[in-house]
């Protein structure tokens, strides 16, 4: 019996839907017929992205929209609880939302460097709190939106939060390393689905001014991350993709020790607000 999984009945959760790549990336989704989560940060933008979504054409009844600050970790915990009871079957998930680090070093509620926490830390305890609905059906997918910064960085394993020396450009990199290299982190025994990171090339969007002055549209960069959330597209499990091409990853993000140090340092993290 075939397990291949039709267009139309496949469900997607995508964070930072509500613009940017993650808003396009929800709009060509929801163009192929998948049922599409949107994460908010709040329900004025989501209801105003939904809204905008069924402007742009999409089947309201297949947009879902889910709330949670993803600087407040119980609110990722409460948000993946809710995914998982309605959504018990996830086929991909999209682990987009990002912010800038600021100016200033800034602390969550949980004790963590913002950029680090939501950057990082939240997809990884959303990634692990999902890894049921994930398995629930073979092919599962998660696909982090990442950035060619990756490259430039180091985790400060002795100080993640960059109390001694702060500068927003390395605060914003690490986030993006951390991600990538959680990529590579293998899938719980038994798992049905396997992940990648992307970057989605130099986009204009919120973030841009941290690359460049001008860049891609969000509509370029959503379809390389639409592509890899396609049951077509074959993927290497781990593996790093520079817009649309296979690419090596930072030599660091390669180790397996460094993913293994990752995961440690991300548990203890996560567990202050446990």
């Amino acid at each position: 019996m075939s397990t291949a999984v039709s267009p139309s009945s496949r469900t997607v959760l995508v964070t930072g839907a509500t613009s940017g790549i993650g808003w396009e990336t929800a709009r060509l989704l929801a163009r192929r017929g998948d049922t599409v989560v949107l994460h908010a940060p709040d329900r004025a933008s989501g209801d105003d992205a939904v809204d905008r979504l069924v402007a742009a054409g999409a089947d309201r009844l297949r947009l879902r929209l889910v709330v949670a600050d993803f600087s407040r970790l119980d609110e990722v915990r409460a948000m993946a609880a809710r995914v998982a009871d309605e959504h018990p079957v996830l086929d991909v998930l999209v682990n987009n939302a990002a912010v800038a680090a600021p100016e200033r070093r800034t602390m969550t509620a949980d004790g963590n460097e913002l950029a680090l926490q939501v950057n990082f830390l939240a997809a990884y305890l959303l990634t692990k709190e999902l890894s049921g609905a994930l398995s629930a059906r073979p092919g599962g997918r998660v696909v982090n939106v990442s950035s060619s910064m990756h490259r430039t960085a180091s985790i400060a394993w002795n100080d993640p939060h960059r109390a001694r020396r702060y500068s927003r450009l390395a605060a914003y990199a690490q986030s993006q390393l951390a991600l990538t290299v959680f990529a590579r982190a293998a899938a719980p025994a038994g798992a049905g689905w396997t992940s990648v990171s992307v970057h989605p090339g130099v986009c204009d969007t919120a973030l841009m001014p941290l690359y460049a002055h001008e860049g891609d549209s969000a509509t370029e960069g959503a379809e390389r991350v639409v592509r890899l959330c396609d049951p077509a597209t074959d993927i290497v499990p781990g593996g790093y993709y520079d817009r649309t091409a296979l690419s090596p990853a930072a030599p660091v993000a390669m180790e397996d020790r460094t993913v293994r140090r990752l995961c440690k340092l991300a548990d203890q993290l996560v567990g202050n607000a446990a």
